[in-house]
């Protein structure tokens, strides 16, 4: 009977798909799974909710809630631990994210990943996920961490570089890259199609795609070059076109990672390219007044069913379990996997999964303009993480003044100064940095 704990259970949605993933899977099917979060109301939802879908599955799962007090026992003995918490919040931090960097004249579109608003939200991430650490090493020593918050590549590659639990980063992108650009295109995708895919987390390359031994690369990018793309794609054709592969996140989130789309400067960028600026923010909204409307049917249903997704977590912990082999692209520290980004990189390559954990596939090198590319964001990563673990503040500016976006759009003295303000404005979501 496998443990598996879930922080941040309170966000119902996500801890449905993925613990009704488990609860589908034969192996897991009978687990203890602890749910925690620190807000008690949202824990009650998920625990009923999970609760009705146990039920409806054969009822062979056990299921307990914890708070904030609770959380070591809710750790202890774990066998997996998935992370899905949101330090701060929609409410105060995201809005701060978004406000301040605004009033600078700062424009962005999700703000999880990198820019500015990556970067303070690994400030006062790393920190609690280093606590999750420290506890697990304690209490849980052998658990496998599967980390699914971002910004993924600095919050992963701290756990990893700051302790001695297991981990890895899942994410959404890279299992569907391949077959919404074939489809995007108006292609036939057919379930046999071959792909490999490396790079850093939401800039990972799709470095081959064939069927049959046929390469898809030459129609894709002659239809792609005939302007046959979909409206919300257009961000990630043009990086196409310009570095000849496709990235695995999609446009929103890619026209914040380079300093070419969003720029007040050039105005009709944001229309040519379909961005939408503000997106997170429009899309918490939208959720939190989702949440009200969907609660009934997700926590109130007895009937309650769930069919398993596509993602990552429950096929790792089903292979780790029975020792049955699956394949994923995981967040690793790189190492010598890819040999032209550095080694203490967090990199996104194709893992095999079994009852060993999780071992990295080495990729050799990127092509040289990917990985130049990459670097461009692997810069603000480590600097990131380096202000994370010394507390120094010059290091956050160094992290923002040589983010591509934030570059291309203010000067020296208005990034320091917004990065003050953003530190001021944050206040106990942060660590003193001196």
């Amino acid at each position: 009977m496998p443990k598996i704990t879930f922080l941040g259970a309170g966000s119902t949605v996500f801890a449905k798909n993925v613990l009704g993933d488990c609860l589908a899977a034969p192996a897991l099917a009978d687990s203890e799974i602890a749910l925690y979060d620190i807000d008690p109301l949202r824990l009650k939802d998920s625990q009923m909710m999970l609760e009705n879908l146990n039920r409806n599955a054969g009822g062979k799962a056990t299921v307990r809630g914890f708070t904030r007090e609770g959380r070591r026992e809710a750790l202890q003995g774990a066998d997996f631990v998935v992370n899905a918490i949101q330090v701060g919040g929609y409410e105060p931090c995201t809005v701060t994210d978004f406000e301040v960097p605004k009033k600078y004249g700062l424009r962005q579109t999700i703000a999880d990943t990198l820019g500015i608003g990556g970067i303070f939200r690994a400030l006062r991430t790393i920190p609690v996920v280093l606590e999750f650490a420290r506890e697990m090493e304690e209490v849980s020593p052998r658990a496998l961490f599967l980390n699914y918050v971002n910004p993924m590549a600095m919050v992963t590659g701290a756990l990893l570089r700051a302790s001695g639990i297991r981990a890895v980063g899942v994410c959404h992108s890279v299992q569907v890259c391949a077959e919404r650009l074939v489809k995007g295109l108006g292609m036939t995708w057919d379930p046999a199609t071959l792909w490999k895919i490396a790079g850093i987390n939401h800039q990972a390359w799709l470095l081959e795609i064939s069927l049959r031994g046929v390469d898809l690369y030459p129609e894709i990018r002659r239809r792609s070059e005939a302007g046959e793309v979909p409206e919300t794609d257009r961000v990630r054709h043009e990086i196409m076109r310009r570095f000849g592969y496709y990235v695995t996140e999609s446009s929103e989130h890619a026209a914040e990672y380079v300093p070419w789309f969003i720029k007040s400067g050039h105005p009709g960028l944001i229309e040519r390219f379909n961005i939408p600026l503000d997106e997170y923010p429009r899309r918490c909204v939208e959720q939190i007044a989702g949440w009200q409307r969907m609660r009934a049917e997700l926590v109130s249903d007895r009937s309650l069913r769930h069919e398993r997704t596509s993602e990552y977590a429950s096929y790792v912990m089903e292979a780790v379990v029975t020792n049955r082999p699956c394949a994923i692209g995981g967040n690793v520290l790189n190492g010598d996997l890819v040999t032209n980004l550095p080694r203490r990189a967090c990199v996104e390559v194709p893992c095999l999964v079994d009852g060993n954990g999780v071992q990295p596939c080495v990729v050799g090198d990127l092509p040289p303009q990917c990985a130049a590319l990459n670097m461009t964001n692997v810069n603000v990563q480590l600097l990131t993480v380096e202000a994370a673990f010394t507390g120094r503040r010059d290091h956050i500016y160094q992290a923002a003044l040589l983010d591509p976006h934030t570059a291309a759009e203010l000067p020296v003295d208005r990034i320091v100064a917004m990065c003050d303000e953003l530190i001021e404005r944050h206040g106990s979501w942060l660590p003193t940095y001196r």
